[in-house]
């Protein structure tokens, strides 16, 4: 450090925050001088950015039950190959969600919803995330935990239906006729004369896309209106785009692959030359869900007046962040949705709802979900809970889980047991892979797993 201590590195450091932007670059120089700030050479950051960004959660590893459709029974698949389902032990609960999964896939499952019972960590959410991997990659899946619905802005049940339309989904599939091909040319024409209405300034008249496909190429003459989406897309000479013949919106798919060089930073996404001719049909595909119809039809659209009135933008700041949506605006997005299901341009995918502690749920709650699993748009509702025998909340009484005798019947229990020792290392053995963590760094955890889990609370096996 030069014969600096660490006081006079900490009084450097507080007095940068204090100066102003101009001698702000001069202190940073004389810390750099000073060896105060550190800057990795380029040899090692070359190595991070080149490695691809995955994000992991929890249970990312989890792709399925691992149960054969003809047996109906757990398949032995080695850990780390590529059939593997990512799940360990639990085979009698397993083989019970797989007949519930086939249930769900022959519609015998209305009106009725799944709970899973057992101790902590045993797998439960590992094997509700599995019967939605069962169900399709495109099914949504919804976690909710029973005291994320008590709050002091919203109400429980509307906690309870925002979740329940999270986890249903609408496939909207429309056939469009679009412009596909690699740009060539790009130029933007201005008009001869002026325009007095902007000020006298120069105004477009029109937009020249070269677009070029392995079948041929087209030069397109376009709207001045298009201009404003391609420099939003940042759409450069090289870059594959599609336009929109009715709307004329443009989306940037990504670089073509020929300007692909062998740099070790790359910002760019390249995707091959588009087949067939420049101007074509396609079918666009796009998944949403109930909530996502509900927040974007709850937010007014602001008009030329509004914007410019004080109070008015006043008025939208003084809102709270999180509103409740009316049950009418929810009635007519369900006739909207019937109404494209009709057309056959949309379809349904009732999704997943997870809802995990749902001891902690109170008898209104319970008394809501009663009369949600009856609806025609209701999603697979899946419980999870640790407790036996309790009170349900709201009333005096006594009830298997903390549910009452009346949802409780209409559920599907499933039971899991504990992880013996050597489940628990294969668990370990699969995240460390997962997370890409050596297992020398997992050993002394390993060593410590001794005999039957227990309890973290009282202690007792």
């Amino acid at each position: 450090m030069r014969g600096h201590n660490s006081r006079t590195l900490r009084n450097l450091r507080l007095r940068v925050y204090d100066l102003k932007p101009t001698k702000f670059v001069c202190a940073a120089k004389l810390l750099l001088r000073e060896n105060f700030l550190f800057m990795a050479p380029l040899q090692e950051v070359r190595g991070v950015i080149k490695e691809k960004t995955k994000r992991i959660s929890v249970h990312s590893h989890i792709k399925g039950l691992g149960v054969d459709h003809e047996t109906g029974t757990v398949t032995d698949v080695p850990h780390g190959s590529d059939n593997s389902c990512g799940l360990v032990g639990q085979v009698h609960a397993r083989e019970a969600a797989a007949v519930i999964v086939e249930l769900i896939k022959l519609k015998k499952m209305a009106g009725r919803a799944i709970l899973f019972a057992g101790p902590p960590c045993t797998g439960k959410t590992a094997i509700a995330l599995a019967i939605s991997q069962e169900l399709g990659r495109k099914v949504p899946f919804c976690a909710l935990n029973g005291s994320e619905v008590y709050s002091s802005e919203v109400k429980k049940t509307e906690i309870l239906t925002e979740h329940f339309r999270r986890a249903i989904g609408v496939r909207i599939k429309e056939i469009k006729e679009v412009f596909e091909g690699e740009v060539t040319e790009l130029a933007a024409e201005e008009a001869p004369m002026p325009d007095p209405s902007s000020g006298y300034s120069r105004s477009i008249s029109r937009l020249v896309v070269g677009l070029k496909t392995t079948k041929g190429s087209k030069t397109l003459r376009l709207d001045p209106s298009v201009h404003e989406a391609v420099l939003r897309e940042q759409v450069e000479v090289g870059d594959v785009i599609y336009i929109e013949a009715v709307s004329g919106s443009v989306k940037r798919v990504g670089r073509c692959e020929s300007y692909a060089s062998e740099f070790d930073i790359e910002a760019d996404e390249y995707v091959p030359l588009p087949k067939g001719d420049v101007h074509k049909r396609r079918e666009v595909v796009q998944d949403l869900t109930l909530h996502e119809f509900d927040v974007a039809n709850s937010r007014p659209t602001q008009t030329a007046s509004d914007e410019k009135d004080v109070i008015s933008l006043l008025n939208q700041l003084s809102r709270p962040r999180k509103t409740e949506i009316t049950e009418k605006l929810r009635n007519e997005i369900n006739k909207m949705v019937g109404h494209l299901v009709e057309q056959g341009t949309a379809e349904v995918v009732p999704g997943v709802l997870f809802i995990d502690e749902v001891h902690m749920l109170d008898l209104e709650c319970f008394t809501f979900l009663n009369r949600a699993l009856e609806s025609n748009m209701a999603p697979i509702v899946i419980f999870s809970t640790n407790r036996g025998i309790c009170t349900v909340r709201g009333a005096e009484m006594q009830s298997p889980h903390g549910i009452p005798f009346d949802l409780l019947d209409r559920c599907m229990i499933i039971r899991t047991e504990p992880y013996t020792r050597r489940q628990i290392e294969q668990i370990l053995s699969i995240r460390a892979k997962a997370e890409s963590i050596s297992m020398r760094t997992l050993e002394p955890v390993t060593s410590e797993i001794e005999g039957p889990r227990q309890c973290r609370k009282c202690g007792h096996s």
